[in-house]
């Protein structure tokens, strides 16, 4: 049963994507001529992704701290990686900001599509060009007024126990001269757990965002000081959701 139902959501997602894909092309291209960000090319692909959460009600997604983003200065936007649907759930916080993704997401129909759409940031994962060509890409992008997301981890965790970080994040972060801001999200590995396709259809999914940590708390630090700093401090806010849970 579970696995219809799976499929019958997967069959909606993409399905009505193809109109949604539309929309999206039209945004683009009436926004385009003004908005050299496309602020409101992301901001609708955030509304696209919440809706398709709305649909499943037993899916309770909480955000706590959404004041604490300030859309008019960028940052980049650091935050743990428990399933592919933190990408989805992310979107409930409303904020401006290009995505790092893996290349094979951008290979993806109408979702890899929008990406390029957006001109999110490609990075080829284990490849050191496309890594060096990513922090030369996010730091553009930072120039340009728009804040970056990335899951330092690089891939999903199995457990909900925080992998190691690594160090790209951080070195965007003091080669644009911009802070950090952590989010911490509890609660979709039980959405759907690594390397598995069926979801389960209630989970209660906690986003908490935390404050910026200022360019000048670490202009003078080490990559992976910043690095082991801002995950204990990831590591703390999923604890405490995990047990409240």
């Amino acid at each position: 049963m579970k696995s219809f139902t799976s499929a019958l959501y997967y069959i909606f997602f993409f399905t009505t994507g193809v109109p949604l894909l539309t929309i999206a092309l039209l945004v683009w291209a009436l926004s385009r001529p003004f908005d050299k960000r496309l602020y409101y090319l992301h901001l609708y692909t955030q509304y696209w992704t919440a809706f398709a959460l709305l649909i499943i009600p037993g899916w309770k997604i909480t955000v706590i701290g959404r004041k604490k983003i300030d859309n008019s200065k960028a940052v980049v936007f650091v935050s743990n990686h428990q399933s592919e649907f933190d990408i989805m759930v992310v979107s409930k916080l409303f904020a401006h900001f290009k995505w790092i993704s893996k290349s094979e997401v951008f290979k993806v129909p109408i979702i890899g599509w929008n990406m390029r759409l957006n001109k999110y940031v490609e990075l080829k994962r284990g490849d050191r060009k496309s890594i060096i060509q990513m922090i030369k890409d996010s730091v553009e992008t930072i120039k340009k007024g728009s804040s970056i997301f990335i899951f330092p981890e690089g891939t999903r965790s199995k457990t909900g126990v925080l992998r190691p970080f690594s160090s790209g994040a951080f070195v965007i972060a003091k080669r644009a001269k911009i802070g950090i801001q952590p989010i911490a999200i509890s609660g979709t590995k039980n959405i759907l757990e690594k390397d598995g396709w069926m979801l389960n259809y209630k989970a209660n999914v906690t986003i908490t965002i935390l404050d910026v940590i200022p360019y000048e708390t670490i202009k003078d630090m080490e990559t992976s000081d910043i690095a082991n700093m801002v995950r204990k401090q990831i590591t703390e806010y999923v604890k405490e959701h995990t047990i409240n849970k």
